[in-house]
């Protein structure tokens, strides 16, 4: 079984059908063997009865290979999942719902736009590890996509009409390494400060433009560099580059980013960003932090309501 498909070519001989997709998830799932996630004994067997179910030995639980990970539940084919995993990893902007409606031919833009959301739910590792080191810290202001919004925003740090996001960006060797990015409610130093304790490690270098609401971060060591007449990109240049390429990829792929589900926009991005070296193996990034993802359904995934691109809410739709 191909591990990485580096091509169109090799990715659809590798997985040509369904028994090939639940034999990957299975080894993603249990790369030691099958192991029963109810007592944990490491005996079972594969049922005729059920596709690509297992049941435990000792305690008679049977298991499928998509239980509890964001496919579980779903009716689409894995062969669905697959491909739009490998289109959503690879491709080198992107891929909007509506996109991926048309080239995986679904019925409905709920079911792309669900299956979307869920793929973007398992783009965030459950135990990533928070950058270290020299990082640059800064924030940016995203315009709302939706007409009701004012359609340009307040200056400099004013939230009028605009959606506030925070960055960090690890330095290394003089170029940019991992990123993260969220939404914050403004530019205090309460909002900041639980930015830099959710996504920088203890003992790092923060790196800012001198803004007052870092001072007293906890945990680190805060580095200033009051920007004053200078152009903020000389001080904090991967910070803005990030931002840049943020602003340029969210109007380009989905014509704008709506607040509701700005987290899990970034979410993308930040999978993207940081995984820009090795663009097909994050095909195999993706699909194994899908396995360990736990079940989300989509009212969960709809907190707010989302809308489609008519405008229409997605309760009109028929779910998979």
């Amino acid at each position: 079984m191909i591990d990485v498909p580096r091509s169109l070519i090799e990715f659809q001989h590798g997985f040509p059908d369904e028994r090939a997709c639940a034999a990957y998830l299975a080894d993603a799932r249990w790369p030691d063997g099958f192991r029963c996630p109810s007592c944990g004994h490491d005996k079972g067997w594969q049922l005729s009865s059920k596709a690509f179910t297992r049941e435990c030995a000792a305690c008679g639980k049977q298991t499928s290979v998509t239980a509890g990970t964001v496919m579980h539940g779903s009716k689409l084919p894995l062969t669905v999942w697959f491909w739009a995993a490998y289109l959503m990893a690879t491709h080198s902007n992107g891929i909007a719902a509506l996109q991926l409606q048309k080239q995986l031919g679904l019925g409905s833009y709920k079911s792309a736009w669900l299956l979307a959301a869920k793929l973007r739910q398992a783009m965030v590792a459950p135990h990533r590890s928070p950058l270290a080191g020299l990082v640059e810290i800064d924030e940016t202001v995203i315009p709302h996509r939706t007409k009701a919004d004012a359609p340009a925003g307040g200056q400099g740090r004013s939230a009028d009409g605009k959606m506030l996001v925070a960055g960090a960006v690890e330095v290394h060797d003089g170029g940019p390494g991992r990123v993260r990015l969220a939404p914050i409610a403004d530019f205090s130093a309460s909002s900041l400060h639980a930015f830099i304790k959710a996504n920088v490690a203890a003992g790092a270098t923060a790196k800012t433009d001198g803004w007052s609401s870092y001072t007293g971060a906890p945990g680190v060591t805060h580095d200033p560099h009051v920007v004053g007449p200078m152009a903020a990109h000389v001080v904090l240049p991967w910070a803005h580059r990030v931002f840049a390429n943020l602003k340029v990829w969210a109007l380009g792929v989905y014509h704008g980013l709506r607040e509701k589900h700005l987290q899990s926009y970034l979410d993308e991005f930040v999978f993207r960003f940081n995984r820009r070296r090795a663009r097909h193996a994050a095909f195999r990034s993706l699909l194994g932090v899908a396995v360990a993802h736990k079940h989300v359904t989509y009212n969960m995934l709809i907190q707010p309501e989302a809308q489609s691109p008519s405008g229409d809410s997605m309760r009109d739709y028929k779910v998979f």
